[in-house]
């Protein structure tokens, strides 16, 4: 009995062997059945064989892309740094009286456009008084002198009994008062009087004791803090006006130590603001400080850059780009044609027969108008899609069709 029950169990498991082999056989079959059976692929397919992603386009696809053969480019090298705009302080005067007084009268506002030697105010001068005062007390004995000479001439010829003596006493006083009279007016049309202005006090014996202060350049009025009754002195800030030439701009902008070599004088600036977008400012590179900042180890440069409708502001932020050396040639293609990978790597479209498309992974460098340097991946003359690259990769993502 027990013999016969151990060949039962043996011949049990060989029925479950047997039948578990057939199951897994029917499995296979029928998943062989249904790859064949979705085999054949939509327009837009990746060849799972190959590792290089392939995509073949209608002819009406065609014409969301283009194509061109790779070609060389030169491509400029530049650098780029972000820096702030000021004014020229070269063309930008703080306009101190030449001596110290209380302000009269203001002339202009802030932001006016002013003349070279326009008046921008007055004040009262003690010093100016005391010249003027000096020169009608010397006009006064020069006109005196000048009456007596000529009295002692007169008598003198007519033998009167004026002696040689006296007539000459009254020459050197004449020329004494007429010195005087000379170094007097001088002295006033250094606080800038003209010449009509002091003949005018020498003629009313009064003196004018405004001192009018002009704009030593011609430009704008770029700060203002001047008020009647202000005492002001020559060289104690703040001024009562600043007056700058608008025309010109400095960008003063901070480099990295470690480029600071590929910077020289009268290099070609070309500015771009975030004011004016799109925009392009032309200057050049006027200074290279000396001085290294200890904490970010970096240099400034400083442009100067032409603005003759006075359209940047002192304080705007603003991108410069110089060019620092002469084109290098490479192969290159239009940026519209390289595609960014989610993995990172970037990719461009390739294709023989302008029908079947293969992806391939380059790598790029430089970039400057709408061209990208490839620097791996591709041969010169090699055809590629120049625009719509985007549109073949998200063609390998799209579902397949029914």
């Amino acid at each position: 009995m027990k013999y016969s029950a151990l060949i039962s169990s043996k011949k049990t498991v060989t029925a479950v062997v047997s039948m578990a082999v057939i199951a897994a056989a029917a499995f296979l079959s029928g998943c062989s059945h249904s790859a064949s059976a979705n085999a054949p692929a939509a327009s837009a397919a990746v060849n799972s064989a190959q590792s290089v992603p392939t995509v073949e386009l209608s002819a009406s696809q065609l014409n969301s892309i283009k194509i061109e053969p790779v070609a060389s480019y030169g491509f400029p090298v530049e650098k780029e740094a972000v820096g702030n705009i000021d004014y020229d302080e070269d063309l930008s005067v703080q306009v101190f009286p030449p001596y110290q007084g209380t302000i009269i009268k203001m002339f202009v506002e802030l932001g006016a456009e002013v003349e070279k030697d326009q008046p921008l105010y007055t004040i009262k001068s003690p010093d100016l008084i005391q010249a003027e005062s000096n020169l009608i007390g010397a006009a006064a004995t020069y006109e005196l002198t000048t009456k007596e000479l000529a009295r002692a001439k007169d008598l003198y010829t007519t033998n009167v009994g004026v002696p040689q003596r006296e007539l000459e006493q009254a020459i050197s006083d004449q020329q004494t008062a007429e010195g005087a009279l000379k170094a007097a007016r001088d002295a006033v049309l250094v606080f800038g009087k003209t010449d009509a202005e002091i003949d005018q006090m020498i003629a009313s014996r009064k003196v004018d004791p405004a001192l009018v202060v002009r704009s030593p350049i011609r430009g704008k009025v770029t700060y203002k803090n001047a008020q009647p009754g202000f005492f002001v002195q020559p060289g104690n800030p703040p001024a009562p006006y600043s007056v700058a030439d608008v025309n010109l701009k400095w960008m003063l902008a901070n480099v990295p130590e470690s480029e600071s070599g590929f910077f020289h004088l009268g290099q070609s600036v070309a500015v771009r603001t975030l004011a004016y977008d799109g925009r392009i400012f032309k200057g050049k590179v006027s200074k290279i400080y000396e001085s290294v900042d200890p904490n970010t180890h970096r240099v400034t440069i400083r442009s100067e850059i032409a603005d003759p409708k006075n359209d940047l502001r002192p304080g705007m932020l603003a991108n410069f780009v110089i060019r620092v050396d002469g084109p290098v040639e490479a192969i290159a293609i239009p940026a519209n044609g390289v595609v960014r990978e989610p993995d990172g790597t970037m990719g461009a479209w390739i294709t023989t027969d302008r029908h079947t498309f293969t992806e391939r992974i380059i790598k790029v460098g430089l970039r400057n108008d709408g061209r990208v340097q490839v620097l791996d991946g591709l041969q010169r003359g090699e055809l590629v899609v120049s625009d719509g690259a985007v549109f073949l990769s998200n063609m390998l993502q799209a579902p397949p069709s029914d």
